[in-house]
Order: structure tokens, then sequence, then C-alpha cells
């Protein structure tokens, strides 16, 4: 049965070519990294390409998986500008650096930067022939430099990439709003957290399977572990009671 799903064909159109992909194509053949996906991974992935239209064979979409940790869903920015310019409402973008100039905020276009300057962030606007104002981007470097060797070479290059991604995406919602690249702050790293956490099996399952599978016994002695008895608390005596409480002793006669 297991075999059967792992194999199972799924068929959708790209760019009109027909893409046929299943669950173990994408383990086997488009996961890069050294962990390996889990089932729920596979399937988001899967569904990703069906529904968004992606051919992961041309690495308009792929997934990495490093260990343990949750696997990346990645879109290029090839895959974005392509969509983008599809759309009949396109009509361009415009994008360039932020940078602390002589103590003054300048705005340049493209990704040149002087030498002096402070690069702090980047920004793009895309227009639709649909908007009376285009779509305007604003980030921070701080917030999406991942430290890594491309971000330390060209710095000005990513930052300036990372703000049209997400300038797209805000214009193009009904197409790009599921769809994240490796320079963006994909949600669905936490998703697939939550999917793994949910999949683990909890204290309480294993409480109830160990009742099961025990019967009345271990029912008594799950409620016996589970509710600890609580400490007696003893009041201190007070002068005045232990005076009333000598008093009701008689003291015995001396012969």
């Amino acid at each position: 049965m297991a075999n059967e799903v792992m194999n199972k064909e799924v068929s959708f159109e790209v760019n009109g070519e027909n893409v046929r992909l299943t669950p173990n194509m994408i383990q086997q053949f488009l996961t890069s990294g050294n962990g390996k996906i889990t089932p729920q991974e596979t399937m988001m992935f899967l569904n990703l390409c069906k529904y968004q239209h992606l051919n992961p064979f041309l690495k308009e979409a792929y997934i990495i998986k490093f260990g343990d940790n949750p696997a990346q869903i990645i879109t290029s920015k090839e895959a974005f500008m392509k969509r983008a310019e599809s759309s009949p409402n396109y009509d361009g973008v415009s994008a360039g650096c932020i940078v602390l100039r002589n103590n003054e905020i300048v705005y340049t276009k493209g990704a040149f930067i002087l030498p002096t300057d402070n690069l702090v962030g980047a920004w793009a606007d895309v227009k639709r022939k649909d908007r009376s104002q285009p779509h305007h981007v604003e980030i921070g470097l701080k917030e999406f430099s991942k430290g890594q060797s491309t971000w330390n070479a060209m710095p000005a290059t990513m930052i300036r990439k990372t703000a049209i991604v997400n300038a797209l995406r805000e214009a193009f919602p009904e197409s790009l709003g599921a769809m994240y690249t490796e320079d963006d702050k994909n949600p669905n790293e936490t998703a697939t957290k939550a999917i793994q956490k949910q999949a683990e099996p909890s204290k309480t399952q294993n409480k109830l399977a160990d009742i099961i599978g025990g019967g009345n016994d271990a029912t008594n002695n799950a409620g016996e572990s589970e509710t600890e008895p609580e400490p007696e608390i003893i009041e201190p005596i007070k002068q005045d009671d232990t005076e009333e409480i000598e008093g009701t002793f008689e003291q015995p006669e001396l012969l």
C-alpha cells in the first residue's frame, strides 16, 4: 500500500508542457541536502508544484533538507518573474538599494553603491495596469541577510533581488502568495515544524495506549501516578491551645 502511494503519479501542465511527478521521484531525485524528507514535506512540495504550475525539473521549485531540520521549499526568482510577466496587468518593476551616505538616507537605482556607502536595505516598485499607484516595498538588510558567502560577496545584489520578490508577491497575491525564494522569511518552516510536532505521539496518547493494553490495573496505576497525594499541612499549635489541651487531662493522684 505504501509503495502504491509513493509511486502514484500526479500530472499537471506547466507552460504548455505536461509534467509528471511522484512522491518517490521527489525523495529520490529532487531533494537536495543530506536529510530525508518526511511524507508531509513530500506532499507539500508536490502540491506546490501542482497548484502553482512549477516545473521542479527546471529548478523553478526545489526542496532542501539537512539532517533533522525542517525542509525548505523554495521557488526560484526566475519563476517569480515568469509568473508576473505572464499577467496581463503586469506593467514593469523598478528597484534599488537604500544606503546611509553622509548621515543621510539615499535611495539608489539598481545594485550600484559607492564604496563609502553603508548599505542598510533595498526598495522595489511593481506597477500594475489596473492600479493607479505602484506596490512599494522597503526591506532591511539585517532582517534578510543570512551571512552566507553570496550575501557577503554581493549584498547589494541580493537585498535588491529580495525586495523585488517581496514586491511581486504583494502585487500579485493570487498567483505568488504561497511562493517563497531562498532569501525570503519562509513560513513553511514553521508549518513543517507544527506538522512534525503533531505527528509525534503525545504523552497523553502514550498513556492511553498503556491503559488500553494494561486493563483496570493499569488504569488504577495510571491514576495513582498522575495524581500525587497532597501533603498534609500541620498547623503549629498556639500557646493558648496548648493550655487548653493540658487542661483536658486530669493529672494522676500521687500515692
